[in-house]
């Protein structure tokens, strides 16, 4: 695809502080086509609750007029954030009454993304929905795109938001697509069913970030930690990440130092993880930073709990792990049987220390060559390049 016009609605706005395959996608895109990126609109739920939070505010701002609502933010990228206040509708228990509040949403929403098409110059477009997002399942209806693109990168049906009107709404979003897209062979088969046209086009990394060749200075903080370190990036959620199987290892092995980089949630701040002298929390890091805590680490670990959330997931941290040469331990699950003959994969507390001895002394050049070279096919090009192959088979 070359000269088109795409619009992509993503649950994570463009000025999420961590990187986001959404933009990464959007950037890919961009490198032939242009792009109107979609901010999620406000609600009035979030208004109520995280009015003072700075990203709210300032979508706020949008709102009322005080800050423009269309951006310029690279070349061929424009980013819209919307002038709507949609009605929080998923407290209904009633599928009629959230039906109708969600087609209003719908309507609302199209309407401002219609103007911001029209001030970029988008007569045709291509859709390209990221997540399960409620009004969605109505733009293909309201905004006639070339082709409708429900893109799927997590089993979100877990979540407890999603379980009251995810599962008829995500069913008839992947029915009502022209086709669906999916970051794994998991995630692909379970939209199948609902769509025949369901492609995995695999995961995309910024690899230029992720260079095991570049040296790299020891961050300040990291330096602090004694070795050997075994360290973890990303967001520290109790939904994704085993707080259990964590403190195990630490208190099993407490020469080892586990060093977790990333904002937490709720239960990872109250967790007795805090209290423990072997646990370092660093923080969050720009995308920029992570090479350098990666490259002074010696295993990187993906803690996960096994549940519907992460079975079918794609790990990328995994590839960004990889890239950097490190030896890695993860909780197997289905996503992870690709990663299979370059990631020590454990199942259970004990397997998860012996694969931890495992990798503690893995020192092998060519298994880190092969980690390395493993990756180098996980590129934003490839994917998007599967991506475009399966909207031309509907074009």
């Amino acid at each position: 695809m070359t000269n088109q016009n795409i619009i992509i609605l993503a649950q994570q706005n463009w000025d999420t502080p961590i990187g986001t395959n959404p933009r990464n996608m959007a950037l890919e895109f961009a490198r032939h086509n242009r792009v109107l990126y979609v901010n999620m609109p406000l609600d009035v739920n979030t208004v109520l609750r995280e009015r003072r939070e700075p990203g709210v505010r300032q979508r706020l701002r949008v709102l009322l007029g005080q800050e423009p609502g269309l951006v310029s933010v690279a070349p061929n990228v424009w980013v819209c954030t919307t002038r709507v206040l949609l009605l929080s509708a998923n407290w209904l228990a009633s599928r009629a009454a959230f039906g109708a509040l969600n087609r209003l949403n719908a309507k609302w929403l199209a309407h401002d993304i219609r103007r911001a098409a029209r001030a970029v110059g988008f007569d045709s477009f291509y859709l390209l929905q990221d997540g399960l997002i409620y009004p969605g399942v109505e733009l293909k209806r309201q905004l006639r795109p070339r082709q409708f693109i429900y893109n799927l990168r997590d089993y979100v049906l877990a979540v407890p938001y999603f379980r009251r009107h995810g599962p008829w709404l995500e069913a008839a979003t992947m029915a009502t697509a022209d086709l669906v897209t999916a970051n794994s062979a998991w995630l692909r088969d379970y939209a199948r069913p609902h769509n025949p046209r369901s492609y995995d086009i695999g995961q995309g990394c910024v690899l230029s970030q992720y260079q095991a060749d570049t040296n790299h200075p020891l961050p300040a903080d990291l330096a602090a930690v004694p070795g050997p370190r075994l360290t973890y990036t990303g967001y520290l959620t109790a939904i994704r990440l085993d707080i259990g199987l964590l403190l195990h290892i630490a208190r099993q092995r407490p020469t080892w130092h586990l060093v977790l980089i990333g904002p937490e949630d709720e239960a990872f701040q109250r967790s007795e993880l805090h209290g423990l002298p072997n646990v370092h929390f660093l923080g969050s890091k720009a995308p920029a930073e992570l090479a350098a805590y990666l490259q002074h680490s010696h295993v990187c670990i993906n803690p996960q709990t096994l549940n519907d959330i992460t079975v079918g997931n794609y790990p990328l941290k995994i590839d960004e792990y990889l890239a950097m040469g490190q030896p890695v331990v993860a909780t197997a699950t289905g996503a992870m049987t690709m990663f299979a003959e370059h990631v020590y994969l454990a199942s259970g507390l004990a397997e998860w220390l012996i694969q931890l001895e495992t990798a503690l002394a893995d020192h092998d050049p060519a298994r880190r060559a092969a980690r390395i070279a493993f990756t180098q096919t996980h590129t934003w090009e490839a994917s998007v390049g599967r991506l475009y192959r399966a909207v031309a088979e509907g074009d």
